[in-house]
């Protein structure tokens, strides 16, 4: 597949929820990204449960290291769950060889984002990961879980929402993700407006995958920036011609799937 198929199949996948009501929006949106996933990994153990009250599903590979990693999810805070991004946790479990606990944490406009972090931070605590990956929406979720922390473990971001996301730091508009489009989710949920919280890095050491064609990584390089000047240590890479949701196609877009493959070990190099 080409990232201009993956486009149109994607766009139009989004156009059909337009018209839904919000609980058949997210039932569409999980089985649109759930068609891009490749099968499981051979050997591999799903299990569904719950943890403080928090749904989570968890991916545990035939061959595995002592230790978990959390994973939380994007879809703008209003969508998205473990079952929309069950591919790319599987994937992250194998490339990893650690399990992987996905957290389905509550969405908006039921609760506000604190709530959403309250979630995070309940799954966090009874697992005590030893590292945390988020994208887009998780993304900036798993920033500030690791902002309350005293020591955060590695984190591995893939296209997080990061500083004001006002119009002058967003770059351009791209397939999948418009600036007005980003300008609706910092309305949604304003709390994720992070000036001041973004200034100083989330931790020591993060590994970070973004795309070409994204308002959303402008504003991050200039983050990745301040947080190296900061002292973190920071891996960064940027997938050619890709945009925002390309994590969902990865097995099946050759630049995602180099840019993931590589973003994936040098994660595990950190964890080692």
């Amino acid at each position: 597949m080409n990232v201009d198929a993956f486009i149109q199949r994607f766009s139009a996948g989004l156009a059909v929820m337009e018209e839904l009501p919000l609980p058949q929006t997210r039932r569409a949106y999980d089985k649109l990204c759930y068609t891009f996933a490749p099968p499981d990994p051979a050997g591999m153990q799903i299990d569904n449960s719950v943890l403080g009250g928090v749904s989570v599903r968890r991916f545990i590979p035939q061959r595995r290291m002592p230790g978990c990693v959390l994973f939380i999810h994007g879809g703008g805070f209003t969508i998205g769950s473990t079952e929309s991004h069950h591919g790319p946790a599987a994937s992250l479990a194998q490339m990893l060889e650690r399990e992987v606990v996905s957290v389905n944490y509550r969405l908006a406009p039921e609760v506000d984002y604190p709530a959403m972090l309250a979630d995070c931070r309940t799954v966090l605590e009874a697992i005590q990961p030893v590292a945390l990956v988020g994208d887009s929406a998780g993304g900036r979720l798993a920033i500030d879980l690791a902002h309350q922390r005293n020591e955060a473990p590695p984190l591995g971001l893939i296209y997080p929402t990061v500083g004001a996301l006002s119009l002058e730091c967003l770059g351009e508009d791209a397939p999948l993700l418009s600036r007005d489009e980003v300008l609706s989710i910092r309305q949604q949920c304003p709390e994720i407006i992070a000036t001041q919280r973004d200034r100083r890095p989330p931790a020591t050491s993060i590994e970070m995958l973004t795309v070409e064609r994204d308002p959303l990584t402008l504003p991050i390089e200039v983050t990745i920036a301040k947080w190296r000047e900061e002292g973190a240590s920071v891996g960064y890479r940027c997938a050619p011609h890709m945009v925002h949701a390309a994590l969902h196609a990865h097995a099946r877009l050759p630049d995602m799937s180099t840019a993931w493959q590589d973003f994936c070990q040098k994660l595990k190099q950190r964890l080692n």
